[in-house]
């Protein structure tokens, strides 16, 4: 009696304590979004202003090629 009681406790005690943790990596962290969506857009404007302007460029003359 004693020994089935243990057993029943103990499969009690595993079925109500299972872990559902998930590592840091999976669980979604809206402080981290938050920055590195700022990030982002802080290097994507960063790019657009380094960039130069296009000027237009007049064609280059090509040599002619020699008649045979």
């Amino acid at each position: 009696m004693k020994r089935s009681s243990i057993m029943l406790l103990t499969l009690v005690a595993l079925a109500a304590g299972q872990a559902r943790a998930a590592p840091p990596t999976v669980t979604p962290s809206p402080g981290y979004d938050a920055r590195l969506q700022e990030q982002r857009a802080a290097a994507a404007a960063a790019s657009r202003a380094a960039t130069p302007a296009h000027r237009s460029v007049a064609p280059r003359h090509h040599k002619r090629a020699r008649a045979r």
